[in-house]
């Protein structure tokens, strides 16, 4: 099997080198490793040249496409140079040794038939990312990891097995999403036909910057401004769910309203206007779906 990781980054050089050294010592060895940079200014492509790693491929999208739009990129441009499956993640994603082994042991146990796979994440302290955590359902995570393979519908882009299959059926993320939701909507889209699966043995860190869920209410004041993305994303990840999608936005988006007003460090009317702005552009935004030429 020809398999080759896709590490979206953006001035996080560190962090970087840390995600490709874990790439390189996997016991299962990857065919390529590709490098999607965008447009980082922090010295990314002298630093990942430096490494010297023979099996690595650098492109520059040249501009900020933002992860959305990054996966999108990196995702077509691998696709289409021949590999069987691409192991998708952030740049920020540390696996295990065997994380990769995993996948594709679990990849024969399900004799190639699924939609995607998808790993473990944890925190560098050792538990669990609530971010990272899978859905059952659109509305419910997975209760626990107790299993060889669990059905799942939703995962994040934090250590993604995707058969290249997936992608000639089903198409690119949406890269219009720029950040935030892209994922999900990805992931749903598939499962929404396929029987998808999470691989608890297959276990990566995940070293965020900002752990927790997204939540304007409780993030941190320096990522307010962008999240008009997240609101409106999500009203296209919900709609495709009829009537139950639209009552569960209304209620998150409520409630997130509420704990808004409840949060002391201020600005609430601008966050309030964020969430709710954010939801009516979602109900006039249809972007299109792009798939392989």
């Amino acid at each position: 099997m020809r398999l080759a990781a896709v590490v979206v980054t953006y001035n996080r050089v560190a962090l970087l080198q840390q995600c490709l050294r874990a790439l390189e010592e996997q016991t299962m060895p990857l065919t390529a490793i590709w490098v999607i940079d965008n447009a980082s200014t922090d010295g990314t492509a002298d630093t990942v040249s430096a490494m010297g790693l023979e099996n690595l491929i650098y492109r520059n999208t040249g501009r900020n496409l933002g992860g959305a739009g990054g996966f999108a990129y990196g995702i077509r441009e691998a696709a289409e140079a021949g590999y069987d499956a691409l192991w998708v993640m952030d740049d920020d994603t540390i696996p295990e040794r065997a994380a990769l082994e995993c996948l594709v042991q679990a990849d024969e146990n399900l004799q190639g038939d699924y939609g995607w796979l998808s790993s473990r994440a944890l925190a560098p302290d050792g538990t669990d990312q609530p971010m990272n955590r899978q859905r059952a359902t659109p509305y419910r995570d997975i209760p626990d990891y107790e299993e060889t393979e669990i059905p799942a519908v939703m995962a994040s882009f934090v250590s993604l097995f995707l058969p290249v299959e997936s992608v000639r059926r089903y198409g690119l993320p949406i890269a219009e999403f720029f950040i935030w939701s892209d994922d999900w909507e990805y992931t749903r889209r598939i499962s929404r036909e396929k029987l998808c699966y999470v691989v608890p043995e297959s276990r990566v860190v995940h070293a965020m910057q900002n752990p927790g869920t997204v939540n304007i209410a409780t993030d941190v004041p320096t990522r307010w401004e962008r999240y008009h993305y997240f609101y409106r994303n999500d009203v296209v990840l919900y709609r495709r769910e009829g009537l139950i999608g639209w009552l569960w936005l209304l209620a998150k988006d409520l409630w997130h309203t509420v704990q808004v007003i409840q949060d002391p460090r201020g600005q609430r009317r601008a966050r309030i206007c964020t969430i709710w702005k954010g939801f009516w552009e979602g109900m006039h935004f249809f972007p299109e779906t792009k798939y392989l030429s």
